[in-house]
């Protein structure tokens, strides 16, 4: 009689255990909001958890997926949420653990390749637009997607060292394909080449590489004009830079233009002002070497001194400086004559408005360097004035030497 009411609280004991729920003790809901009464079975269509006000809301095939092949162990909360906890990864790590990088819980299929690219600094653009994944990341499985880096020599060295035309490994070019290659573009075209240490302008214009860079190696090519155009200096006649010791830097007179033509020479040390901008070198530069040429102004213009006769300026022992009298101005006018610097003050001083003319005192026009003072100075009146002076003689030159500056 007392065993049943013993067996009686036993079982009420035990009932709390038996009906403790396997899901853990943070799921609240009421069991036939999953579970069908005859059973523990569960009906999909008809299941009223919402996982969606969980962290990880269900799309895509997700949404297909039995409950225990995410939860094994029955008890919710426990299921992790990386992607690697359910999915094997098929790349060996070679793309980190976060499968929703690259695919969707739509499905496998990766179809933003492109914009993956982007996002890791290796825009596919121009030829690499077209290549498979396996012709850059090659490896034992082509699932594995190991970085590459974005260098263009991580995937272009043999390309790079093989090239013979030119030979980039021996002219030291960049391992920055980019630098003259166009990623844009399809081949290897060398269109970007930045050649602005030495601009690639008019003649210089040359597509052929080989014309400058003769040795193979593309970085001891000098600038120096001379290392091209040896040939040019040496042959050129007209005129003979040799021989007239013109500098080797075409620079100095010519630009790219192709023909040598036009020349600018810096004449800066005998400036070719008005009658002096002559064409003609020749017509200053009579021997073959221009080095020689003398700036004296008599040096070219001593038939001009010779032949000229108003005023006869070698009869007049005029100086052979043209300079000292005469501008660059065609046809020798105006000219300027310093006679009160130079010979007697006939412009300032007693003489001052006291002639009219040269041959007031200079009466012989072949010989302006024969003076006369008598034209002014009667010989009666001086002879007169010089009744005290010792050694007075009525002569010219006398008069002069005692009266440098025509004064008393």
């Amino acid at each position: 009689m007392y065993r049943l009411p013993l067996v009686i609280a036993i079982l009420f004991c035990s009932l709390p255990i038996l009906g403790q729920s396997p899901h853990g003790s943070d799921l609240k809901m009421d069991c036939v909001k999953c579970h069908d009464p005859s059973g523990w079975s569960m009906d999909y269509q008809s299941l009223q958890f919402d996982h969606n006000t969980t962290e990880f809301p269900l799309e895509g095939t997700h949404a297909q997926t039995d409950c225990k092949l995410c939860h094994s162990s029955l008890v919710f909360n426990e299921a992790p949420m990386e992607c690697i906890s359910c999915h094997t990864d098929l790349h060996s790590q070679s793309v980190g653990n976060d499968c929703m990088r690259c695919h969707t819980s739509e499905t496998w299929l990766v179809d933003n390749i492109p914009e993956l690219h982007e996002e890791n600094g290796f825009p596919l653009v121009g030829a690499h637009g077209n290549l498979s994944c396996v012709e850059c990341h090659t490896s034992e499985t082509n699932l594995r997607f190991d970085r590459l880096g974005n260098d263009c020599i991580s995937c272009h060295q043999d390309d790079y060292a093989a090239t013979q035309n030119p030979n980039h490994q021996l002219a030291g070019f960049s391992t920055d394909c980019t630098e003259c290659h166009n990623p844009l573009g399809f081949g290897w075209d060398a269109e970007n080449i930045n050649h602005d240490f030495f601009p690639l302008t008019l003649g210089h214009d040359i597509q052929d590489c080989s014309r400058c860079h003769t040795t193979g190696n593309f970085s001891d090519a000098s600038p120096e004009c001379i290392s091209c155009h040896q040939n040019d200096y040496a042959g050129t006649q007209n005129p003979n830079h040799q021989n007239s010791g013109f500098s080797t830097d075409c620079a100095a007179c010519h630009s790219t233009n192709p023909g040598w033509t036009p020349a600018v020479i810096n004449h800066d040390f005998f400036p070719l002002t008005q009658g002096h901008d002559i064409q003609d070198c020749s017509r200053c530069h009579l021997t073959a070497n221009y080095a020689e040429t003398s700036p004296d102004c008599v040096n070219c213009h001593r038939d001009d001194y010779d032949q000229t006769n108003d005023p006869n300026h070698l009869a007049a022992n005029f100086p052979t400086d043209c300079a000292a009298c005469h501008t660059t101005d065609p046809g020798w006018m105006p000219a300027t004559f310093d006679h009160d610097g130079q010979y007697f003050p006939i412009y300032s001083g007693k003489h001052r408005e006291a002639w009219s003319a040269c041959v007031d005192c200079h009466t012989n026009p072949n010989n302006y360097a024969d003076f006369s003072c008598f034209t002014c100075h009667g010989q009666a009146e001086t002879n007169n004035d010089h009744s005290e002076v010792n050694g007075y003689e009525y002569v010219s030159a006398a008069c002069l030497q005692c009266h440098p500056d025509g004064t008393n």
